[in-house]
């Protein structure tokens, strides 16, 4: 088996990521950075997020787990303490494959016949360089709204705890392959009007973005933030890729939802 460590590049990361290289090459395995079969997570969710992004190339063969060193995360599961257990556990691959759903965002362009195409694990948000994003939304082909506001935000089930929660939206199970638009700051009052509240779109449902002001547009994609020129429309579907997540021991969703937004470690 082969096998790549991403780490945070703060100390203890790196202290740990190479433990984790020694013992797993001591176990037989090879450390291989241009295709691996499993990826160390070593920090937080936002480095799992720069592991998938260094992989997306691979959604179909490479898995994914992650080892926080710093507050609990919804990727990154496991603790410091548990390197060497996690380690065993791999060289015996006693590990299921879990799969989440992705999002697919197309870009195009007004004088250009090619799109770009990104995948993202949490969201994509639409903001206008100017003061007001104003957008055309199209739901399966039919016009649903004109949103005037901030920006938009589409994000997946397992995303749907990140920033879209920030906005207002629920919080979607990702063995549900859907999406979910959340309007940032929209303008609602007698002369123009949105719907005003979270849409969850089946995978079978596509949401287009036409833009009515300005063809320049913010796009952000998980943590990168991408400045669009002359922008025709942004598409967002379900994608057919899924990221997949090597899971060791049961973390149901709820308990992660439960542990990260609610529970304390100071009991009463």
């Amino acid at each position: 088996m082969k096998f790549f460590i991403q780490s945070r590049n703060d100390d203890l990361s790196n202290k740990l990521m190479e433990d984790a290289k020694m013992y797993l090459v001591d176990f037989g395995l090879t450390f291989d950075e241009e295709k691996p079969d499993i990826v160390l997570s070593i920090g937080g969710d936002g480095t799992l997020l720069h592991a998938f992004h260094k992989y997306k190339h691979l959604t179909s063969s490479v898995a994914f787990v992650g080892i926080h060193t710093g507050h609990l995360g919804f990727y990154a599961d496991w603790k410091p303490v548990e390197i060497e257990k996690l380690v065993i556990s791999i060289a015996k691959k006693e590990y299921d494959v879990i799969e989440y759903p992705l999002l697919e965002v197309t870009i195009n362009y007004r004088h250009e016949e090619d799109s770009s195409v990104y995948l993202a694990v949490n969201e994509s948000t639409v903001k206008s360089p100017d003061v007001t994003l104003v957008m055309d939304v199209e739901l399966n082909g039919m016009h649903f709204e004109r949103f005037r506001g901030d920006g938009l935000c589409m994000s997946t089930p397992s995303g749907s705890t990140a920033y879209n929660k920030a906005l207002g939206g629920a919080i979607v199970h990702p063995s549900l392959e859907a999406m979910q638009l959340a309007e940032i700051a929209s303008i609602n009052n007698r002369v123009f009007r949105t719907v005003g509240a979270p849409l969850v779109l089946p995978k079978h449902h596509s949401c287009l973005l036409k833009p009515v002001k300005g063809p320049d547009f913010m796009v952000t994609v998980d943590h990168l933030q991408l400045l669009h020129k002359d922008v025709h429309s942004i598409m967002y579907r379900v994608a057919n890729e899924k990221i997949r997540f090597a899971r060791f021991r049961s973390f149901p969703f709820w308990q992660r939802v439960h542990d990260s937004f609610i529970d304390s470690d100071l009991k009463e």
